[in-house]
């Protein structure tokens, strides 16, 4: 009971600056270990196998992207609800919405499991799979698959455990995790000369280290929010809810899937396998940046969603306006790198000079706009975090779907490979404008609803 009292205090009074820096630092470690995880293993790979084994990888993204999918559709909807109910003083919800999780967790995993299974050699090769380059996508997944259900109950109950009032400790499930990953994988790439399944099998292992210890702690009596027997039976209010404000960042994920694939084939028609390989580099640094700001919006969410449940509307205005700030500045510097130093970071996957200039070229365009990112990811999370899921799935699908679908299907036919690049920035520029009229409008709204819910 004291632990809840001190977890109810801290959000409603702590100042709140201090209070993002307590909660977005041990999830800025959480998301940028779950990215180096796949850093680690293209690292590694790229050095020790080779650039058509990066090419492989590569291939592998989307359906990658599918399984965070519905980490993120369970996890950050389940996480969103429980700051929500817990600022209104309901554990017993909070704790039903955690024994629902779970049950949704298994059966997505099951079902995407099965399906990749049956059609992997198919997808693989819609994704711009070519003879040189399947079968080392083939390889990783066989051994990566059984992993990922234990990849799901991670990531999804660390977001809850953050949520609940455990930022500290969500931090430490990703680290063991990641160092596990980082003293395994030369191990099983190199030491036991398994090449690519090596990867797989290192990353299987240390994601169900860090599984083991995250649902140990939602078993533990002295937990704040916990599981309880009697609470494990579906309730469809409590599904909807979870899957209705876990849609935005699911979407989000399916989206780069679908896009991964079209560029995949677009880069593979315009450049080959090289460009398919300079692409999975890129989008490991890309997304390393991306997951950094992730980590902002998730150290922000149990801030705003506690204060919007609490009605302490100043409090969640100024936790966005921070974290915007500095969501941008690190975009900011991710960009300088892409910029100006991208050589240093391409050639820490690989040796080969041909996929080295391909990936500086390809690189510098599509990150061309990229200091403006973080204000369109963190205007979606707060949508997300505050409940207002329309409107998240929208902004979620404006970057990603409505406006780069279309520019990858008609700018290459204009400028060739340059014209895949190019479709990233432009996508980004526009779906920013958007960000801000949406932000204006629901800034403007929320005014003149609090305005006439003020007594004179």
């Amino acid at each position: 009971m004291n632990r809840k009292n001190d977890i109810r205090a801290e959000l409603a009074t702590l100042p709140v600056g201090k209070l993002l820096w307590r909660y977005s630092v041990p999830a800025i470690v959480g998301t940028m270990v779950m990215s180096l995880y796949n850093v680690i293993d293209r690292i590694f790979i790229g050095q020790g196998v080779g650039p058509d084994a990066i090419s492989g990888l590569a291939l592998t993204f989307p359906i990658m992207s599918i399984s965070g999918a519905i980490g993120m559709l369970v996890g950050q909807g389940a996480a969103a609800r429980i700051s929500i109910v817990l600022g209104q003083d309901d554990k017993e919800k909070a704790e039903k919405i955690l024994a629902n999780s779970l049950i949704l967790s298994i059966t997505f995993a099951l079902c995407y499991l099965s399906l990749f299974v049956v059609f992997m050699d198919d997808i693989l090769r819609s994704f711009g799979g070519s003879d040189r380059t399947i079968p080392y996508a083939r390889e990783f997944l066989l051994y990566i698959m059984p992993g990922m259900l234990f990849t799901n109950l991670c990531y999804s109950f660390n977001n809850m455990m953050r949520a609940s009032g455990y930022p500290g400790k969500a931090m430490y499930t990703m680290l063991i995790g990641a160092f596990s990953n980082l003293i395994l994988a030369p191990i099983f790439i190199f030491g036991l000369k398994l090449g690519i399944k090596g990867a797989a099998i290192a990353t299987d292992i240390a994601m169900t280290i860090s599984a083991v210890f995250v649902m140990a702690h939602f078993c533990n009596a002295r937990s704040n929010v916990r599981f309880h027997r009697r609470y494990f039976k579906l309730e469809w209010a409590i599904l909807i809810n979870i899957v209705s404000i876990g849609m935005s960042p699911f979407l989000v994920n399916i989206a780069s899937s679908v896009i991964n694939a079209i560029i995949n084939t677009s880069l593979y028609r315009y450049g080959g396998d090289e460009a398919i390989g300079a692409f999975g580099i890129f989008n490991s640094y890309a997304t390393l940046v991306v997951m950094l700001i992730v980590g902002l919006c998730q150290g922000m969410q149990p801030v705003v969603g506690y204060n919007y449940g609490a009605g302490n509307y100043n409090r969640m205005t100024r936790a966005f306006k921070i974290t915007c700030a500095v969501a941008t500045l690190c975009a900011t510097v991710g960009w300088i790198g892409s910029t100006f130093f991208p050589y240093y970071i391409i050639r820490a996957f690989t040796t080969d000079e041909h996929l080295i200039e391909v990936a500086i070229h390809g690189m510098r365009i599509a990150m061309g706009v990229f200091p403006i990112v973080g204000l369109q990811i963190v205007t979606t999370n707060l949508f997300q975090s505050l409940g207002m899921a329309s409107k998240a799935i929208f902004m979620s699908l404006t970057r990603q779907v409505i406006f780069l679908i279309p520019l990858l299907l008609v700018l290459p036919r204009l400028f060739d490979l340059d014209g895949v690049w190019g479709a990233m920035p432009v996508s980004d520029t526009i779906a920013t404008l958007v960000t801000l009229l949406m932000l204006w409008y629901t800034r403007k709204k929320m005014i003149r609803n609090h305005s006439a819910n003020t007594p004179a």
